[in-house]
């Protein structure tokens, strides 16, 4: 027996004992033996897998196991679970409560543990859970009744602190390192006719993965491989049209949502056949190691949205100057480690899912907040590890794609929303290149871009343009065809920030798995001024949850991409289904105009060159605040970038300006009207 076998197998006895030692009516005795009683099944969870029973069990037994590894915050379960901060600290008191519902919080990332056998990563979150059952049960032996806080909640901070080491190594392997197979074997080494293989992962299987499963393997061979051809092809172009090396990288990144995997299968051959050895990590399952409600990998169903954004800010607990420091200089020496696989990383190649009910969180004043001193430094730690991932995966040598597909839950509709999609996804990108062409011919003519809304739509904006030195050479959009961002439909630019100006609305947008309601930002020299949202009657509390999940606490953020999008095929589609308010950004961003805030589209690329199909070089590939780059770096990026769509219902003009005062308008009233462009007002008379 191994040291670590050994300490596991310490840890697990250990807390077997311990709900016979709590007596009932005591709330903290409930809350060790309640998180005792999880710990064990886990640990018979890692024995029963340890021993070969996955791969021999019947679909009834799989779908048992499945379920207890996540019984707690299922459903109303969540409602009493000390997983739930509210509960807990009306449990535990305001002080423990939220403090403990974080650590059984923690303790809910073990399945993904226990399904990769990682020991590790089981026991030394059993072993904190039982450093602090000690401290609580020795309080209550020496007659103190409870310890005192700060000591508890430094041992949490300790653990963070001293695996911070070992969670580093983990995520940037996961992240370069083909040799990690964990997911690839399950992808291409099982019956994938058997939808068994769906719980071989660890992750929550719902619905959604097992009818996308069962959908796919009802779609014909060829259609599949259209699917896989059209993500890995979009991948391959990226590299082209960009002039970049794919030759000399070795690895891609997958990411997909569970039942995908007989076209990510097909993918895994594609890539092979450039070169290229799959990387396929799991999305973050813990909380100390980046878990969020937006899913980054690959990731099963959501077992509990409001448990994922109850617990964003448990970082609370343990960020300060001296942990983010340390944290940075963990990471430094995990990317040193991998740096020479991290040298032959190509980038990410996405499938992204869309069509689950919108998620409209519930604030809870129980949920740990960052203080204004930590959100700095949350902002700080993102920069830091922006530029070190950056430094380790050049970002001029490595590109992405990104392709999106609804799930069952979208609705009785499904199938034929899915082949719908799967039209809009392979539309001929010639025809787009061609119109679209029309409108970056017209947008260079201007000194301007004015935006104004229709309807309910407050949006008034005017979007500052770079001036071209040699029109005939230089353009300020790029001609956006079906390559990195699948499907095909827009032009886009990196606006100049000053004298950017006026207010963004829009009635309804689906942010990052969250639905906002009246979405409104002002902007002065193309800064966020002011912003709000009507998702809570107290205008403060949508203030604040922009301000977690738009703005990432920075105190403002700047217009970093301005671009017209031209799917209206995409946006007809949307309303005939009646899923506008569920179209990803990916494809909502070509159903209209659409503005990001955040870093622009050449983030840590500003400068290599671009062109357009046309041979024009895009010189607007910087602003104001990415030129501080190099004079301070942690000045000029933000590490977010977050797309808003004006839909065309709501765009009541798009007019290009010149210098001289003449305006060429592009779209009036929800309609194309430039000269050659009349081809794109098809499908909404179709």
């Amino acid at each position: 027996m191994t040291v670590l076998e050994e300490r596991f197998s310490l840890a697990a006895q250990r807390v077997g004992e311990i709900p016979s030692e709590c007596g009932p009516g005591n709330a903290f005795d409930a809350y060790f033996a309640e998180n005792a009683e999880y710990l064990s099944v886990m640990a018979e969870e890692y024995e029963w897998i340890r021993q070969g029973n996955l791969r021999t069990a019947d679909l009834e037994e799989l779908k048992r196991h499945n379920e207890i590894c996540f019984i707690d915050l299922l459903g109303k379960n969540y409602d009493t679970s000390f997983a739930n901060p509210a509960w807990a600290a009306e449990r535990l008191g305001e002080e423990f409560g939220p403090f403990l519902s974080a650590v059984s919080a923690e303790l809910h990332s073990l399945p993904a543990f226990v399904y990769e056998q990682d020991l590790e990563s089981v026991t030394i979150r059993m072993e904190l859970f039982l450093e602090l059952y000690h401290a609580f049960a020795c309080a209550g032996k020496e007659g103190i009744g409870l310890p005192d806080y700060k000591e508890v909640r430094e041992i949490f901070y300790w653990f963070a602190s001293d695996y911070a080491e070992t969670m580093a190594e983990r995520s940037v392997a996961d992240a370069v390192d083909w040799e990690r197979d964990f997911a690839t074997r399950i992808v291409e080494e099982s019956d994938l006719t058997d939808l068994r293989y769906l719980f071989l992962y660890g992750e929550y299987i719902a619905d959604d993965q097992w009818k996308m499963a069962e959908h796919l393997n009802g779609l014909p061979q060829e259609t599949l491989q259209k699917i896989a051809d059209t993500y890995t092809e979009g991948f391959r172009k990226g590299f082209e049209l960009a002039r970049k090396p794919l030759e000399k990288k070795e690895s891609v990144n997958i990411r997909y949502p569970l039942g995908f995997e007989r076209v990510v299968k097909l993918a895994v051959e594609n890539f092979r056949k450039m070169g290229l050895k799959p990387v396929i990590y799991r999305a973050p399952s813990s909380f100390l190691e980046g878990r969020s409600v937006y899913k980054n990998g690959y990731f099963g169903a959501a077992v509990n949205r409001q448990f994922d954004y109850d617990h964003e800010n448990d970082q609370a607990l343990f960020l300060d100057k001296k942990f983010v420091n340390h944290k940075l200089e963990c990471r430094k020496n995990a990317w040193e480690k991998f740096r020479d696989k991290a040298a032959l990383h190509a980038g990410p190649a996405v499938i992204e899912c869309f069509g689950e009910r919108p998620f409209e969180p519930a604030n809870k004043p129980e949920k740990l907040q960052l203080s204004r001193e930590q959100q700095k430094l949350s902002v700080e730690y993102r920069s830091q590890a922006g530029i070190l991932s950056n430094r380790y995966i050049d970002p001029e040598e490595r590109s992405f794609t990104i392709i999106a597909f609804p799930v069952p839950q979208i609705g009785p509709d499904f199938p034929a929303i899915f082949d719908e999609i799967l039209k809009i996804n392979t539309l001929d990108y010639q025809l787009y290149e061609g119109i679209q062409q029309r409108i970056i011919d017209a947008l260079d003519q201007a000194q301007y871009v004015r935006i104004r809304g229709m309807g309910e739509n407050r949006t008034d904006m005017k979007v500052m343009l770079h001036p071209l030195k040699d029109p005939a050479r230089e353009t300020n959009f790029e001609n956006c065809v079906a390559d990195v961002n699948i499907p095909v439909g827009e032009v886009f630019t990196s606006p100049v920030l000053k004298g950017t100006e006026g207010t963004l609305h829009v009635t309804r947008v689906y942010l990052n798995d969250v639905l906002y309601r009246d979405l409104e930002l002002t902007f002065a020299d193309g800064m966020i001024a002011d912003y709000g949202c009507a998702n809570f009657e107290s205008r403060e509390e949508g203030r604040k949850l922009l301000e977690e999940s738009v703005l990432f606490h920075h105190p403002a953020l700047p217009l970093g991409e301005f671009a017209i999008g031209t799917n209206t095929a995409a946006y007809v589609a949307a309303r005939r289904f009646d899923i506008d308010d569920k179209m990803p950004i990916l494809i909502a961003e070509k159903m209209g105009p659409h503005f990001a805030v955040g870093d622009t589209c050449y983030s840590h690329e500003e400068d290599r060159m671009t062109f357009n199909p046309d041979g024009k070089a895009i010189v607007a590939r910087d602003n104001e605040v990415s030129a501080l780059r190099h004079e301070d770096p942690k000045k000029a990026y933000f590490n977010c970038h977050t797309d808003i769509t004006i839909p065309y219902d709501e765009l009541g003009e798009v007019t290009a300006v010149a210098p001289d005062g003449t305006e060429y308008p592009i779209i009036r009233e929800g309609r194309f009207v430039l000269e050659g462009t009349e081809e794109l007002n098809a499908p909404f008379y179709s």
